[in-house]
């Protein structure tokens, strides 16, 4: 009679405590009756006593069975309707476990037989599983009431073996089978093996021991029942792919030996069985490569798992000849797969991000290959979060710009994920591309790389302008593009400095592994500084001294050791700044940027050393890097394809340094030309390093070693080097001497006296070089576009010798610049502000040199007839007469040429010095004026 009371009581949820302690009085008493019960003694009892106990346990058994039949279901139903903060629910779930606890076999075939129709057991069936799924999931009880959860697990396992063998005796036939029944056990099952409280590795080893030794291993047992569940569905096994692949591999995933080899044949089966209905697995492969990236980065997969799982299903495509070869390409795509996802997963908490940058990059790259482009964007945007985290804006940029390349300008609906600030707004692709390349332009501008910046601008520019016909957006589009040409000519950009960088040594993860960088660095970082923030990840790496590359006994040992050094960008020839007047900080941008091969010089001897002159036994051994990228790019770093070294003679080797040291002159000369407010003392430090022997002895130490009658006869060869290097000697005197000319115009009073004496130095040697190695002028001609600093784009040209007589192509007519709104008064003022002398080595054709010089009145010095037909005449259409050396085809000595390192100006013959160079004259001026304006 107390049980339909309880019944009743329960359902309309009355008296609840009092029902909850009746109940439990109840279920206590019938536990204790089977405890004493002999049956569940041991086996060396007597029939008799078997047969009284038997007689004792009947209405034991009818007590639970009638709780079992009223109020199992009513129990579980008030589970399901109370809230989870309801502190009667876990005293329910308490007296739910206790029922089955106290059930056996006959008690559930009696139970499933009760219900009068199979809707009402499936019914039965779903809602259990469900109950007991989230149960499982939301755990009732604190983690730390060890007992309490690992009996409701015995239960809960004993019940879920029980309903299994219901579903496979009334709902696998092709009849009666239930596709969502089937699926609920599945995932009920794998969700029961998968809780934490059953993940005995993560216990102390004494509470494992405890949790074996009372309830064993139950994940062992959930497995082998979910295994040959999968086993008995036949033909229906095709239902559940992809579905199934998910919950599987978590299951194969549990570090547990035997459960892995156990479980994972499962993914062949799937393999197999859907291979042989559509001759592929690619529903397959797909589902595990997408489960697998969020399994792993959520803390599941190890190394011995990536093992078996190659092992066992490499084994079982082999002994199928039809699986064998699409059975090996996908092993070999998910273990790799599985590497990277390793190497990411072990980095991608550490406080230092670098090493998450490049495992996140592998692992995009992977699924561009694989042709996989959710994954791909998605760890797009991880990396670019990444980035901005720590504002690397550019890397952020080109980032974001992977993905809008993937993107149309259409009205295509958008399919591919959208994440990040990209709402659902956006529609289409024309609206998501437009949205990341306003992103882009933004990074790009706090990354100060507005040359990127602007070919963003004028693509969104030409859509606006004949796609769109949004003359607004155009506007405002154009007006940035303005801004970020006016910040490249008067924002100050330092370059960065670049870094060579090797990990050597086992203990490295594969990704480094006897692997060389090159580093980018941010804005005036040392190396000391750069080489700290590379350490810290590594406390225990020992710093190669060397940079030569180490030895087997480094790169086999199971240390870490790192290697660091400085590396120089090469620059790519750019054919559009070929013989042009360039501003330096337009060139500038490209001798650090976009640069794909970088060098090192590391210096050694040659022979016995010359005590007096180092440079005559100094070689360089010239290590060149490529990089599988050209940076910058979507990392601060990439990894070295190849190495090259050159070797480079003690002759080689002055002749690079005379230019560079050229080119250095030639810049600080134009830099302070168009800028007055420059200070004064790199340029001092520089003229006077050349000019004093007692500092440095410019160039005497190459003179020395190279000029003498001994060397050209031990060096035949040498001689058209030789040569370069004395032309490079000559050159180098008109550049100081107007480098030494604006000193003089700058020096303070205080500074006075060392300019005098480095002018007096400089006398001397332009005196010795000009009597020995001739006379050099630099052209000088009238910039009439701006002010602002130039830089000539040129380097060494060995092998062109050009010949004046070669001329017949006129220069080109300068364009004049658009006017502004501004008062015809403004625009006259800036235009004369913009006027400027500039002194460079000439690259251009010869022809468009002479053009704009006025004619010698000197008829010694006149230009020989051919070449001034080659240049355009006066503006009353006159031609020169031809000069005396006409027949000759070449100018005179005193004419203009090019020298073989390629510099234009004019050479004079090496008789004697001439005084310093005068101020141009108001005639040569003005008649530069018209030749320019002709």
């Amino acid at each position: 009679t107390a049980v339909p009371i309880l019944q009743d009581l329960i359902e309309k949820g009355e008296e609840e405590d009092a029902c909850i302690e009746l109940l439990s009085n109840i279920l206590e008493v019938l536990y204790k009756a089977q405890k004493v019960n002999p049956v569940f003694s041991a086996a060396s009892f007597s029939l008799s006593s078997n047969r009284i106990g038997n007689d004792l346990t009947k209405p034991v058994k009818k007590h639970i069975q009638l709780i079992l039949e009223q109020l199992l279901h009513t129990v579980n139903r008030r589970v399901i309707i109370l809230d989870r903060e309801n502190t009667l629910r876990s005293h329910y779930v308490a007296c739910m476990a206790a029922i089955l606890s106290q059930m056996d076999k006959d008690h559930y075939s009696s139970y499933i037989k009760a219900f009068p129709s199979r809707p009402e057991l499936m019914d039965f069936l779903m809602e259990t599983f469900i109950l007991f799924k989230d149960l499982i999931g939301k755990m009732v009880y604190p983690s730390d009431w060890m007992v309490m959860n690992m009996v409701q697990n015995r239960e809960f396992l004993h019940a879920i073996n029980q309903f299994a063998a219901t579903l496979t005796e009334m709902f696998l036939s092709s009849s009666n089978f239930e596709l969502q029944l089937w699926n609920n056990y599945f995932h009920l099952a794998v969700a029961f093996l998968t809780q934490d409280s059953l993940q005995l590795e993560n216990f102390s080893q004494a509470k494992r021991n405890s949790i074996l030794t009372k309830y064993g291993d139950m994940r062992a047992t959930i497995g082998a029942a979910i295994r040959d569940m999968w086993y008995n569905l036949g033909h229906h096994k095709i239902e559940f792919i992809p579905g199934m692949v998910g919950p599987i591999l978590e299951m194969t995933l549990v570090p547990e030996l035997e459960l892995r080899k156990a479980t994972i044949p499962i993914f062949f089966d799937m393999m197999l069985c859907e291979y042989q209905l559509t001759e592929s697995f690619s529903r397959f492969e797909d589902e595990i490569l997408r489960k697998l990236d969020s399994e792993v980065e959520g803390g599941r997969g190890d190394e011995q798992y990536k093992q078996l799982f190659e092992s066992i299903l490499l084994s079982c495509c082999r002994r199928h000849p039809e699986l064998a070869k699409p059975g090996e390409n996908f092993v070999a795509l998910v273990t790799g797969l599985l590497e990277r996802l390793l190497d990411y997963r072990a980095v991608m908490n550490d406080e230092n991000k670098t090493y998450s940058m490049s495992c996140t990059v592998n692992l995009l790259n992977f699924y561009k290959e694989i042709d996989r482009q959710a994954m791909y964007i998605r760890y797009l945007y991880k990396l670019k979060d990444l980035h901005i985290s720590y504002e690397n804006y550019t890397e952020g940029a080109y980032t974001l710009l992977l993905h809008a390349q993937l993107l149309k300008w259409s009205d295509e609906a958008n399919t591919a994920p959208m994440q990040g600030l990209h709402s659902l707004s956006l529609h289409t692709q024309r609206q998501l591309k437009e949205a990341l390349y306003n992103q882009i332009i933004d990074y790009f501008d706090q990354g100060k790389m507005w040359e990127e910046a602007i070919h963003i601008c004028k693509e969104l520019a030409e859509q606006y302008e004949s796609e769109v016909f949004d003359y607004e957006m155009l506007s405002d589009i154009l007006q940035r593009e303005a801004k970020f040409y006016e910040k490249i000519l008067k924002v100050l950009r330092p370059s960065p400095d670049y870094f060579a960088v090797g990990y050597y040594g086992q203990g490295f993860p594969t990704f480094l592994r006897n692997k060389v960088f090159i580093y980018r660095g941010k804005e005036y970082e040392r190396r000391e500084d750069f080489e700290m923030r590379l350490l810290s990840p590594f406390p225990n790496a020992e710093k190669l001294k060397s940079t030569s590359p180490p030895g087997q006994d480094i790169t086999g040992s199971l240390g870490q050791y790192i290697q660091c050094f400085t590396v120089q960008p090469v620059e790519e020839a750019k054919v559009r700044f070929k013989d042009r007047s360039i501003p330096e900080q337009i060139t500038n941008f490209y001798k650090a940027n976009h640069i794909q091969k970088f060098s090192y010089s590391r210096p050694f001897r040659k022979g016995p050393k010359d005590p007096d002159n180092e440079f005559a036994t100094m070689w360089i051994e010239r290590t060149t890097f490529v990089t599988a990228y050209p940076l910058p790019g979507i990392l601060r770093w990439f990894a070295v394809t190849s190495t090259t070294t050159t070797i480079i003679s003690p002759l080689e080797n002055a002749i690079e340094t005379m230019m560079k040291t050229n080119e250095k002159i030639m810049s600080e000369i134009n830099r302070h030309q168009n800028d007055h407010s420059l200070p004064i003392n790199p340029l001092s430090m520089l003229l006077n390093g050349i000019v004093d022997p007692a500092v440095m002895g410019g160039f005497a130490k190459y003179e020395k070693a190279f000029f003498q009658e001994s060397y050209l006869q031990e060096h035949p060869e040498d001689e058209g080097n030789i040569e370069k290097l004395k032309d490079l000697i000559a050159w180098q005197t008109p550049l100081l001497a107007e480098g030494i000319r604006i000193h003089g115009r700058k020096v303070t009073d205080d500074l006075r006296p060392f300019h005098e004496r480095m002018e007096q130095c400089f006398v001397q040697l332009r005196a010795k070089v000009e009597s020995q190695y001739g006379v050099r002028e630099m052209v000088c001609f009238e910039d009439r576009r701006s002010g602002r600093p130039r830089s000539m784009a040129w380097g060494p040209d060995w092998d062109r010798l050009s010949h004046a007589g070669d001329c017949t192509e006129a220069p080109p007519t300068p364009k004049p610049a658009p006017h502004t709104s501004e008062s015809e008064d403004c625009r006259n003022e800036r235009k004369e502000n913009r006027s400027s002398t500039f002194f460079g080595y000439r690259r251009r054709d010869l022809c468009q040199s002479i053009s704009e010089l006025p004619e010698p009145k000197d008829k010694k010095r006149r230009l020989s007839c051919n070449i001034s037909e080659s240049s355009p005449g006066s503006s009353e259409g006159k031609q020169c007469p031809p000069s005396r050396d006409a027949a000759g085809g070449q100018p005179s000595t005193a004419g203009l040429s090019l020298s073989p390192t390629g510099f234009g100006g004019r050479v004079k013959s090496a008789s004697k010095a001439l005084p310093l160079p005068r101020k141009i004259s108001p005639t040569v001026f003005e008649t530069f004026l018209e030749q320019s304006d002709a």
